[in-house]
C-alpha cells in the first residue's frame, strides 16, 4: 500500500526562523533544515510536498486576506493530497484555524496547523516534535476537520485558544475535549471528532475587511468609549462582557446605545471575559436589558472563533439579521448547542 501523501504548507512563524542580531527572523534555507529533520523519520512518515510561501507571513500581521489565502490554497489542492499540515505562527493560530473552519465546511480529510515555541534551528525545539506527530495526524483516517496539533494535544481548530507565550503547552480548548493526546502512541477521542461528512460545503467568499471591533468592559468603562467605538460604524462588535454576559446597567445610556446601533444595522455579540463556560444573557438583572437592545449572545465560543465567524458570514454577502441568525448556527463544531 503506497503511503498517505501530505500537502505541507509552510506560511511563516517561529518554527522556521533563525535568531539574528536584530531578532528571530525567516531562515534563508528552511526547506532543507525540514527535510533533514523528516529524512531521519522517513519509515514513519507519509510522503509530503513542500508549499512555502515566498514571504512569510508573521503571524502577529496576519490579516483576514491572510486566511483567505490559505483557505484557498488548501481547495486549489484538495484532490492533491490526503491531507495538510499548515506551518503558522503561534500568536494568530487560533484565529486562523477558526476561519479555515468555516471556508472548508465538510472536510473529508485532515487539515493540521501547527508551529513552535522554539525556532526548528534551535536545539530543545518543539518543533520536531510537533512537526512529526501532525504529519502522522494528517495521514490519519480519523481526522476530518482543521485542528491545531501542539505538544502532545489535537484541539479542534475553531475551539482552541493560545494560553501562554512560554510553555511548550501553547494552546487549549476551554469549553471543548482534546481530540487527541500523544504519549506512546495516539489516543482519539473518537466521541469528540466530527463525523467524515457526505460531501464537502467549501464557501471561498472575498475576505475584504469588514470592521469587527471588540469592546472589553473594565470597571468605570465610559460609555462615551463605546459610543466612540460604534461610530467607527463597524460591521459587528464584540462585547467582552463580564462572568455569564453581564454589563453595567447602572448607566441607560450605555443600553439605549447599543439599541440605537443595533437598529442602524450593527451586528452585537457578547462574549464572556472568562475562558470558560457559556454566555447567558439575562441570568443576573445586569445583563437582562442586552437581548432588548438586541445583543446575542455567543455561547461557548472562543474569541477567536466569533472574531473569525463574524468576518465569515459578513464576506458571504450576508445582511445584518441573517448574519444575527447564522451566528446562532452551528456550522463546524465551534459552539455547543
Amino acid at each position: 500500500m503506497s503511503r498517505k501523501h501530505i500537502g505541507l504548507i509552510y506560511t511563516g512563524g517561529t518554527v522556521g526562523m533563525r535568531q539574528t542580531a536584530q531578532g528571530y527572523a525567516p531562515m534563508p534555507d528552511f526547506a532543507t533544515a525540514l527535510a533533514r529533520l523528516l529524512d531521519d523519520h522517513d519509515n514513519n512518515l507519509p510522503r509530503y510536498t513542500l508549499h512555502e510561501y515566498d514571504t512569510p507571513i508573521d503571524s502577529s500581521n496576519a490579516t483576514p486576506e491572510d486566511w483567505q489565502r490559505i483557505g484557498r490554497d488548501i481547495a486549489a489542492r484538495y484532490d492533491d493530497h490526503d491531507g495538510f499540515v499548515i506551518l503558522h505562527g503561534t500568536d494568530t493560530m487560533a484565529y486562523t484555524a477558526a476561519a479555515l473552519s468555516f471556508m472548508l465546511q465538510g472536510l473529508r480529510k485532515p487539515v493540521i496547523m501547527t508551529g513552535s515555541q522554539i525556532p526548528l534551528s534551535t536545539q530543545q525545539s518543539d518543533a520536531p516534535q510537533n512537526l512529526i506527530a501532525a504529519l502522522q495526524v494528517a495521514a490519519s483516517d480519523a481526522v476530518n476537520e482543521v485542528a491545531i496539533y501542539f505538544n502532545r494535544r489535537l484541539l479542534r481548530g475553531n475551539r482552541a485558544t493560545k494560553v501562554s507565550i512560554a510553555s511548550l503547552d501553547a494552546f487549549d480548548s476551554p469549553n471543548y475535549p482534546w481530540l487527541a493526546e500523544t504519549g506512546s502512541d495516539m489516543r482519539f477521542d473518537t466521541q469528540a471528532l466530527l463525523a467524515r461528512a457526505d460531501k464537502e460545503r467549501f464557501e471561498l467568499p472575498e475576505y475584504t475587511q469588514h470592521l469587527v471591533l471588540p469592546i472589553r468592559f473594565v470597571p468605570g468603562l465610559p460609555a462615551r468609549v463605546v459610543q466612540a467605538m460604534l461610530d467607527l460604524k463597524p460591521a459587528a462588535v464584540v462585547l467582552q462582557c463580564y462572568g455569564a454576559g453581564n454589563v453595567p446597567d447602572r448607566d441607560p445610556a450605555l443600553l439605549e446605545m447599543l439599541k440605537r446601533a443595533n437598529a442602524g444595522g450593527v451586528v452585537l455579540v457578547a462574549c464572556s471575559q472568562s475562558p470558560q463556560g457559556k454566555v447567558s444573557i439575562g441570568t443576573y438583572a445586569a445583563g437582562a436589558g442586552m437581548t432588548a437592545a438586541g445583543v446575542v449572545g455567543a455561547s461557548d465560543m472562543t474569541f477567536e472563533a466569533i472574531f473569525a465567524k463574524l468576518h465569515h458570514l459578513f464576506a458571504l454577502g450576508l445582511s445584518p439579521d441573517v448574519v444575527r441568525k447564522e451566528f446562532l448556527r452551528n456550522l463546524s463544531g465551534e459552539l455547543t448547542e
